[in-house]
């Protein structure tokens, strides 16, 4: 299994960064897939998830400004991130999950694999 993700990099506030997981290993098709984040000295938390039949949650940190999407046909999970804070600085991470997207989609227990992820920084 292997989860690949990039697209980090330093932005300005205000601007945009697309984050790319491509995945290979395991059925993407059927997996839920979700996109996580650490930064320094925190916990990681959850940003989003897309089930197979494209069920999606945010967090409310970033509901309005973050969109995750899937192409099955490339194995790949984006993250479209505008309007970015500050505080969105971080490690992203891509996770793959089961076929079922439970309650607790918000908790990295439920992802069975991770990607290596991508920095993130955004600064003037």
């Amino acid at each position: 299994v292997q989860l690949q993700a990039s697209g980090g990099g330093l932005v300005q506030p205000g601007g945009s960064l697309r984050l790319s997981c491509a995945a290979s290993g395991f059925t993407f098709g059927m997996s839920v897939m979700s996109w996580f984040r650490q930064a320094p000295g925190k916990e990681r938390e959850f940003v989003a998830v897309i089930s197979w039949g494209g069920t999606i949650y945010y967090a409310d940190s970033v509901k309005g400004r973050f969109t995750i999407s899937r192409d099955n046909a490339k194995n790949t999970v984006l993250l479209q991130m505008n309007s970015l804070k500050p505080e969105d600085t971080a490690v992203y991470y891509c996770a793959a999950g089961g076929s079922r997207l439970s309650g607790t989609y918000y908790s990295p227990n439920e992802y069975n694999y991770w990607g290596q992820g991508t920095l993130v920084t955004v600064s003037s």
